[in-house]
């Protein structure tokens, strides 16, 4: 039996395939414009490394769950990244997890999610807003971290992030280095994100997820804004499908 987990995300989609017996499987791809065919390429990419679909139970979450045909059932990503989370750290926990259009905030207790809070009104603290400044500024997202570290942070006020952008440009007309722009962007992003994790209680250990979850430049810069350790996570990307291939091999 394969259990497998389908995290259609709006930026990135990502699959986890759990064996009976065996380390799981990853592996990630643009979500693109339409969730729906996105999941048959999914689709077919199972097929073509399993064979079959029969003997697999398939559980899907995320911000398209509701287009994967083919899944057994479907999950919250709340559940599946606080179940994920959990597997990846294997202690309770307080997970932020920092998608293309939204913030998660989740406190886990042996694998479930006993609180939680979602930023989704806002693109500010969000993968979305460091995309957008990194096309502004002319960079790839890798290069606007690289540029980060070795800037100073200019203050990006706006909460919005139309108005944050307006701001950035008139930077760029007073001269100011890409480096501290870079810096400026990172910096707001991480104190938006720290702004709503204060607003719950923390859990001694922090991780992030999603996809900036390796990234230990940002793991420190939102370490220092909350004065708190928070860690990378090598597979972080992977929470929610890890999560829900877990939730399928345990409800049976």
């Amino acid at each position: 039996m394969n259990y497998i987990g389908i995290d259609i995300g709006s930026t990135a989609s990502k699959v986890c395939i759990l064996p009976e017996d065996g380390a799981p499987e990853f592996q990630v791809m643009p979500t693109g414009w339409n969730g729906k065919i996105t999941s048959g390429i999914i689709y077919d990419s199972l097929m073509k490394r399993l064979g079959s679909l029969d003997d697999s139970r398939i559980i899907a979450t995320g911000y398209g769950r509701i287009s994967v045909a083919y899944a057994d059932k479907v999950v919250t990503e709340i559940t599946c990244h606080g179940r994920g989370g959990y597997e990846l750290i294997g202690r309770n926990c307080s997970i932020v997890d920092i998608g293309g259009q939204d913030t998660k905030f989740i406190n886990v207790v042996k694998g479930r999610a006993v609180d939680f809070l979602m930023n989704d009104k806002c693109a500010a603290g969000t993968g979305k807003f460091i995309e957008v400044m990194a096309n502004r500024l002319g960079l790839t997202i890798e290069e606007m971290f690289d540029l980060a570290k070795t800037g100073t942070v200019i203050p990006i006020s706006s909460i919005c992030t139309v108005f944050a952008e307006s701001e950035v440009i008139n930077y760029m007309g007073e001269g100011k280095t890409k480096e501290d722009l870079a810096a400026g962007v990172i910096d707001s992003v991480a104190l938006k994100v720290a702004t709503l994790m204060q607003r719950k209680d923390l859990m001694d250990t922090i991780i992030i997820t999603g996809g900036l979850s390796d990234n230990e430049y940002f793991a420190h810069i939102l370490s220092n804004k909350l004065g708190r350790a928070v860690l990378p996570t090598a597979d972080g990307r992977y929470a929610g499908a890890l999560g829900a291939a877990l939730i399928a091999r345990e409800k049976q």
